[in-house]
């Protein structure tokens, strides 16, 4: 590429790496979405971007495949001459220190820039995310009412990653961040003097055993916060490379600083309607995506035989790619579901990540017999792998489906891919019509 990138960033999971996507786009940062990390033909075919996202699937890997996973992001931002280094987490910091360990990207990553301490941004609030004196709290659902992380209805009984404590600097230390200090949201609110000074005066102090603190969590209460929180970041990543924690939220801090490099044609703000019929693929058992389920008036509803497609079941597979490939090309909107109609996810105990990887092969299998024009996926884990096994190799932002959810334009050397518009969102995203939104089109 002819200029460095301001900010590299890894999505440990592709929902929340094209929200991450859309947050740049919509900022007017020319932005894309590799979908493994990048070789130099690959650059040379993207241009200048301001932003290159990296999406994997890091939240659903042990310490050891994390390392691994991580080993040529940090290569790669190493030789681009990027100044930001994000790894993008989930926005409600689900994680554990045997499986998705934010400790264990951070000792895999922190080698690849030269500041010796870690940012971490703790709230996203355009997603009902806030973080304040340390504690994390998240709404359940868009507008919904806000819960303490670990009194969440959904989030406190995460089948993998269940968060049973709120204070990010107490959940972090489980997984070997033991020296994160918190800067209040009241010292942000006085502005990037007031907020440069603290982080100073932070940094200067030592923390347990007399060292400075590792990392500072940067508390975010309102919108209005990130503002004085990206300004102060970018001019110590100026200095010297930074290495940045937390949600889409790192990225819309920084934007504002970046404005001098804001070229990019401002994003869309209106998803025109499908041509064609739309697949919605829902993996995501979280109430929220149940109610979206409810509500998708415009599809026919196909409950997948979820033991049969996470034991390997071939003839399953196949009877559900024929059954929905054939009301497709009859023009009908399908929305394939894993989650059985009516029954609660304890009568049903399934492989969570086999029945991901089972999604994943139907999906391909679908559009090998019926390609479309539009589809959407719901779940961080089943659009990981979903999207992975598709032959593509990148995403590019299209239109914003609302907080959360984000229209994305996919990249393949195969034609019946280049250009197909896919929606991924996360259990927890997305309105309640977003399915229907993505049959009729919206206006953001």
């Amino acid at each position: 590429m002819s200029t460095a990138p301001a900010i590299v960033y890894y999505g440990d999971d592709f929902t929340g790496a094209t929200d991450t996507l859309g947050t740049a786009a919509r900022a007017g940062l020319r932005t894309l979405l590799f979908l493994k990390t990048p070789g130099a033909a690959r650059l040379a075919q993207a241009g200048p971007l301001d932003v290159l996202g990296i999406a994997g699937a890091a939240r659903a890997m042990s310490p050891e495949a994390m390392q691994a996973e991580l080993a040529p992001v940090a290569a790669l931002f190493r030789s681009l001459g990027a100044r930001v280094l994000h790894y993008k987490t989930c926005s409600t910091f689900d994680s554990a220190p045997h499986i998705g360990s934010i400790g264990a990207a951070v000792r895999a990553l922190r080698g690849a820039v030269e500041q010796p301490w870690t940012a971490i941004v703790g709230g996203q609030p355009n997603l009902g995310r806030h973080c304040l004196f340390g504690n994390l709290f998240a709404a359940a659902g868009a507008g919904g009412e806000v819960f303490r992380i670990d009194r969440h209805p959904t989030m406190s009984r995460h089948p993998v990653t269940p968060m049973h404590e709120a204070d990010l600097r107490l959940h972090l230390a489980e997984q070997g961040l033991a020296d994160v200090c918190s800067i209040p949201f009241t010292v942000a609110s006085q502005g990037p003097d007031a907020l440069g000074e603290a982080l100073r005066r932070t940094l200067r102090a030592p923390a347990s055993g007399g060292a400075p603190p590792g990392a500072v969590l940067f508390d975010v209460a309102d919108a209005a916060q990130l503002a004085a929180i990206g300004e102060v970041l970018w001019a110590r990543a100026q200095r010297a490379t930074l290495l940045a924690v937390g949600p889409s939220s790192v990225v819309d801090a920084l934007a504002g600083a970046l404005g001098t490099r804001n070229v990019a044609t401002p994003a869309p703000r209106q998803v025109a309607p499908a041509r064609g019929a739309v697949l919605v693929l829902a993996g995501s058992l979280s109430p929220v995506t149940a109610r979206q389920v409810a509500a998708a008036a415009s599809f026919d509803v196909v409950w997948l035989d979820a033991a049969g497609l996470a034991g390997r079941n071939a003839a399953t597979l196949e009877r559900h790619a024929q059954e929905i490939a054939q009301a497709l090309a009859q023009g009908r909107h399908v929305l394939a579901c894993t989650r059985p109609g009516g029954h609660p996810l304890a009568l049903n105990p399934v492989d969570a990540r086999a029945l991901s990887l089972a999604g994943g092969e139907l999906l391909a299998r679908v559009l090998a017999m019926a390609p479309l024009q539009r589809i959407g996926i719901a779940g961080g884990d089943t659009s990981s792998h979903a999207v992975q096994a598709l032959d593509a190799w990148g995403l590019s932002y299209a239109a914003d489906m609302g907080a959360g959810a984000s229209l994305c334009r996919v990249h393949s050397d195969l034609a019946s891919l280049e250009g197909m518009e896919i929606m991924l969102k996360g259990g927890q995203m997305g309105s309640e019509d977003v399915f229907e939104r993505l049959v009729r089109g919206c206006a953001a």
